[in-house]
Formats: C-alpha cells, structure tokens, sequence
C-alpha cells in the first residue's frame, strides 16, 4: 500500500497545479516522497510541453510592475481556471512580470528573452509548465511610460487573479481622477487615445459602410454626408478613449473630465484575459 493519504495528493496538486490522476500516480511510483513525486511530475510535464503546444490558452492573469516611472503590464495565459489561481501559477506571474520590468521589455519577444536568476523568461515559463502540467504562454506585454501613472486590476470573479489590466500614463496632479480614467477604460475598452491616432484606413472602411447602411435605409441622398459624419462621429467615440462618453457621466466626455481635473492622458494600455 503506498505511503501516501489524500491530504498528500491535495497539498501537491496546490502546489504544482497538476491534476488528479497525474498526482496520484506520481506519488504511487514514489511511494509517497513528495520531492521524488515532484520530480516525476516535473520529468512527464517537460515530455509534455510538446504535445500541447497546440492547446489553447483562454485563462489566466495579467499582471504589473512598477519600475523607473514606467509600468509593465503583461498577460500570462494558462488552458484552465483551476491553473489560473494556483499559488504556483501567479508567483510565476510575478517572477515573470519582474523580469519583464527590470529589462523595460515593451513585447513579447523583450520578455521572453528577459533574465530571471540564472535563466531567461522563456525558460523559466517552459520549465514552470513542465511541474505544473499545462500550456503556459506570455501573451501581451507592453511598458507604459509617463510624468505619472495609475494601474488598475480589476477581478471578473473573486475567486481568480485580476482578469483585466489597466495602465494610465498622464501628466498633472490629479492622481484620483487619472485611476477613474484606469477604471473607466477598464469597461469602455478603447483601442486608441483620440481621434487621429485612428488609421485612416480603418476610419475610410467604416464611412464606406456606414454609408451603404444609410443607403439601404433609404436616407436621402442629399442628407447622406450629415448623417454619415454623425455616424463617424459616433465610431470615435466607439474606439477613442478621449472621445468617449465617461462612464461616470454619460453627460462629458473623457476629455472634458480630464480638462477639468487638469491632467494630460499621454498613454494608456488595457489587457483582459482571453480577448
């Protein structure tokens, strides 16, 4: 009879994030030595990695790190929600995100090549996915600069990490109403920070189709102009964060509230887990 009880097979699994049947098995052949099973788990996940790369990775966290007046903001991405909060799992986050903020990576390939302790970020997430028995993948990583930043994480459930990430860069001193703006985004989900830093060629794609929607509607032709410039106006205040209604007053604009509160917005990046 192995030397083991299910209170061993549940503190293992909390700690590497492995499954059941896996965990099981690894303390069988070890005859309950939790170091050794760590090791057989650790030797089957490196097997492993190969055979799931081509998993998807929809869970997760994001992260950020405060370092020399700028923020690092990265996803790390798992297959399961199970894996998303595991201790193991969000230290890795966290070592990661380190990484990623001391070598002021601005993307992926940044990060990865980043180092932590005697090895590089790539590494270490193949490594750490090789005991914890899931794809693990850095998805996003951006390094947001400014006179002043705010970082708001926000939790879509109280039982994972933060699922969604906000960076704000501004200049001014009102810091209270630049974290509104962090939360604001968080919700709104702007792509761009005003009007013109929309490409063109998105912005001639969408008054193209507005324009044959009006059509199909039966608008006049001579009223087609007015009233696609309206619709226009009303995709800027879809995609650009400064255009956008506040979502603490639907009565100004994101621009009118950071006029008033005298602050600059100059930069801003949002993740969300999965998206």
């Amino acid at each position: 009879m192995a030397n083991f009880t299910i209170a061993d097979i549940k503190a293992l699994r909390e700690q590497l994030g492995t499954g059941m049947v896996d965990t099981k098995k690894a303390l069988e052949e070890a005859d309950g030595d939790l170091e050794k099973a760590t090791e057989i788990l650790r030797l089957k996940g490196a097997k492993g990695n190969a055979k799931r790369a081509d998993r998807s990775t929809s869970e997760g966290l994001v992260v950020a790190r405060e370092s020399d007046g700028a923020v690092t903001l990265l996803e790390l991405a798992c297959e399961t929600d199970f894996v998303a909060k595991n201790e193991r799992f969000i230290a890795l986050a966290e070592k990661v995100v380190d990484a990623a903020a001391a070598a002021g990576a601005d993307n992926v390939e940044a990060a990865l090549a980043a180092a932590s302790g005697n090895q590089t970020v790539g590494e270490l997430i193949s490594d750490e996915a090789a005991i914890i028995g899931e794809k693990v993948e850095l998805r996003r990583v951006r390094t947001v600069k400014g006179d002043a930043t705010q970082v708001y994480l926000h939790r879509t459930s109280k039982d994972l990490p933060p699922q969604i990430g906000v960076v704000v860069a501004y200049s001014g001193d009102d810091a209270e109403t630049a974290r509104s703006i962090a939360q604001h985004i968080s919700f709104a989900n702007p792509s761009y920070l005003t009007r013109d830093d929309v490409p063109e060629a998105d912005v001639a794609k969408e008054r193209d189709i507005v324009t044959e929607i009006s059509r199909n509607e039966g608008k006049p032709e001579a009223a087609l102009p007015k009233i696609v410039e309206g619709r226009i106006t009303g995709y800027f205040k879809q995609v650009a964060l400064l255009e956008q209604d506040y979502a603490k007053d639907n009565k100004l604009s994101v621009a009118q509230v950071t006029k008033d509160a005298g602050i600059e917005v100059t930069d801003f990046a949002r993740f969300k887990v999965g998206a």
